[in-house]
């Protein structure tokens, strides 16, 4: 049952009703209540699911080692991977945070482990800068590589993920101020 919510998420559906999994899955309706309470508890499970699934891609290797720009694009790539990976989930985790306090508490728990990835790769960079302007930087970059700003970038903007690759990889050089330009020239679009 849980494969088949994954699978609707996948296909745009971001709130499947019970008789829609049951039918994905090939079980009864009373089968799906059998397990799960309700609805909302089935989402929340399959939710769970994918995030144990995706455990490994939401690490981002040799946290905060080598140079500023292979820092920089170990990130990045990083990052869209990720928005790759979990788009569907994201986007069913969002809406459904806003009625579920459950969903709404896992997704802050994501995004604060997410800042502090970004907090600890470029501590070095962070920690050179003058405060306000270190807390600034910070909240920039942390807003510009939440999903909802990629999602902005990609679906919204038509923006490719090359071009998002380089506003991210600009953003990073200019808000650090790392003393070298930026790696990657942004095509117009």
């Amino acid at each position: 049952m849980l494969d088949a919510v994954l699978e609707l998420f996948a296909e745009g559906r971001l709130a499947p009703s019970a008789p829609e999994v049951a039918g994905r899955a090939g079980v009864s309706l009373r089968s799906v209540f059998r397990y799960y309470e309700d609805t909302e508890s089935l989402i929340r499970a399959a939710l769970a699911r994918r995030m144990e699934l995706l455990a490994p891609i939401f690490e981002v290797p040799d946290v905060g080692q080598g140079t500023f720009a292979d820092r920089v694009s170990r990130f990045v790539d990083c990052r869209l991977r990720l928005y790759r990976e979990v788009a569907p989930s994201a986007r069913v985790s969002i809406v459904a945070a806003q009625k579920s306090p459950l969903i709404a508490d896992q997704l802050t728990g994501v995004r604060l482990k997410q800042r502090q990835q970004l907090d600890a790769m470029f501590e070095p960079e962070l920690s050179a800068l003058p405060e306000p302007v270190r807390s600034q930087a910070a909240c920039a970059l942390d807003t510009l590589f939440q999903f909802e700003s990629v999602e902005h970038l990609i679906r919204h903007s038509g923006s490719s993920e090359q071009q998002v690759a380089g506003v991210l990889t600009n953003a990073l050089h200019r808000l650090l101020d790392a003393g070298s330009p930026p790696a990657v020239r942004v095509h117009d679009h």
